[in-house]
């Protein structure tokens, strides 16, 4: 007997040393970098109706976590609504001249928004939102327009801090967080005329608001959206404006802990203005003025037709 606890304890000895000397490794190594393999000639249109898009889209996926409210540039900032278990973040100054996105050729921002790898190899941790599913054309739009001359991309000579991802963050960046991989072939917008369609694709791989809107953060899909925790189910730990804890709300069609009672047009006036049934919608969540009647309509839709989650979420917080 005593021949075999001590077998036992020098087996868990060894599975000890080989667990801490995996998170020295983890904690040593940091965020890891891959290698490249970037699209050919991924060229962007400069036409109105492109830029117009692309301001449009850059306005709901980039904006919230990039402007200076202060000087309506994209310089980056802390972000305080970053769960408190991913670490300390900055986002970057998207204007820098010497590190920001204009330093970057199209490949490689298309790769990045893709991918999440960075034009040195580094892989950008959950917080940066990645598009794998974003059609071509508005991913294209989007670079067109992050190459153009408007007021909110003017050079500008800020340097935000390194983030200072946790150790949890670093873990889950070797074993679970890992690049997309990129498009073998061009993805095309839904068609126009299936509602149902346009409203998953502009809230699961535009706006991404199942991300928040799901159970948490560290079990969403952002390749597979619906394979999320809790899709749609609300309860993921947010920061308010105080950064003080909030918890994202239940949008499932549920009767009570849910919107199922909510009608189009209340919808609408939520994610429009922020102007919620019982409640107004709070920090966080922006108010996307930005997307049109029709595509929250198609949202709207769309959300009618997932499974159902009884996920009591309290609102009054």
């Amino acid at each position: 007997m005593k021949k075999v606890l001590k077998i036992a304890g020098i087996i868990l000895g060894i599975v000890l040393v080989l667990i801490g000397g995996f998170a020295l490794y983890i904690n040593a190594t940091g965020i890891p970098s891959y290698d490249l393999e970037l699209p050919e000639n991924y060229a962007v249109s400069a036409d109105s109706a492109s830029l117009t898009n692309g301001e449009k889209l850059v306005r709901l996926t980039c904006m919230d976590c990039h402007i200076n409210y202060e000087n309506q540039l994209l310089e980056g900032k802390k972000m305080f609504d970053v769960p408190a278990s991913f670490g300390e973040v900055w986002s970057a100054n998207l204007n820098h001249p010497e590190t920001g996105l204009k330093s970057y050729s199209n490949e490689e921002l298309a790769y990045l928004l893709r991918t999440g790898v960075k034009k040195d190899g580094k892989y950008a941790p959950p917080w940066m939102v990645k598009f794998p599913n974003m059609a071509d054309e508005d991913l294209r739009d989007i670079i067109a327009f992050l190459r153009s001359d408007h007021p909110m991309l003017q050079p500008s000579e800020v340097r935000q801090p390194a983030p200072r991802p946790s150790f949890l963050v670093k873990f889950l960046s070797h074993v679970a967080f890992k690049p997309f991989p990129y498009p073998q072939q061009e993805i095309a917008l839904p068609n126009a005329g299936d509602q149902i369609a346009r409203g998953q694709y502009v809230a699961d791989a535009v706006a991404g608001c199942f991300s928040c809107h799901s159970a948490d953060f560290t079990t969403i899909d952002e390749y597979t959206p619906v394979n999320s925790a809790g899709y749609y189910g609300g309860g993921n730990l947010l920061k308010d404006a105080a950064g003080q804890d909030i918890y994202s709300a239940n949008l499932t069609m549920h009767p009570e802990t849910g919107i199922g009672n909510w009608s189009e047009q209340q919808f609408i006036d939520a994610v429009k203005w922020g102007k919620g049934p019982k409640y107004p919608v709070r920090v966080p969540m922006p108010k996307y003025t930005d997307l049109t009647d029709d595509e929250i309509r198609a949202i709207f839709a769309y959300l009618k037709t997932i499974p159902v989650i009884e996920n009591s979420v309290d609102r009054t917080r």
